[in-house]
């Protein structure tokens, strides 16, 4: 069972759309729910986001909306921070709410990099135009749900580069962080609830 968090945005909105398990599991569980919502991909610019693309256009049908990142950026600038920067730069020029399908694993995982260097922090629930409704969801939740409707999605090669730091915390720290504390996800999930209520 899928469970939200704060409101759903009311009127016309877009769910960012990677073709990934998530966020097609986000559009189709609102799509269910009557609300007017489209799909937003943003191409990187690279084979990956090409393939996603490609998808996108065979499932939907060509029924969704493509913005495009520059190819070129800072020196100074790894890829993934350029690629997120570039995206919220894209998300805020929307009048429209922008829905992502960041979900309670993204949230773990951000808590434990920000640990490890001092400064635990949580993904909040709103970034001006963006929210962020399926925070209190696992992955394998997504993916049952994803299952059980007979929902397609791709994967994303790139979630095995363990050159990210984030993969490397996602494939090898956590494992081992269940093995101490099987329940940080419901002390995450707390703090989730807390942070989203101060919000409001």
């Amino acid at each position: 069972m899928i469970k939200l968090l704060g409101k759903i945005p009311k009127g016309k909105f877009y769910v960012a759309c990677s073709g990934g398990v998530d966020s097609m599991v986000a559009l189709a569980f609102l799509k269910a729910g009557g609300h007017d919502c489209k799909a937003l991909f943003i191409n990187h610019n690279t084979d990956t986001s090409a393939s996603a693309h490609k998808f996108l256009m065979d499932t939907l049908e060509g029924d969704f909306y493509a913005e495009q990142i520059p190819q070129t950026k800072p020196a100074k600038m790894s890829w993934e921070e350029f690629w997120r920067e570039e995206r919220y730069k894209l998300f805020h020029s929307f009048e429209q709410p922008i829905v992502t399908a960041h979900h309670l694993d993204d949230q773990v995982e951000t808590w434990l990099m920000g640990a490890m260097h001092g400064q635990p922090k949580l993904i909040p629930y709103r970034n001006s135009n963006v929210v962020r409704p399926f925070m209190l969801n696992t992955k394998s939740e997504l993916i049952e749900w994803a299952e059980n409707h007979d929902i397609k999605w791709i994967e994303d090669e790139t979630n095995m580069n363990y050159a990210h730091a984030r993969n490397r915390v996602r494939h090898e720290i956590i494992p081992e962080v269940m093995e101490i504390n099987p329940g940080i996800h419901k002390v995450i999930a707390k703090k989730v609830r807390l942070l989203t209520s101060g919000e409001k």
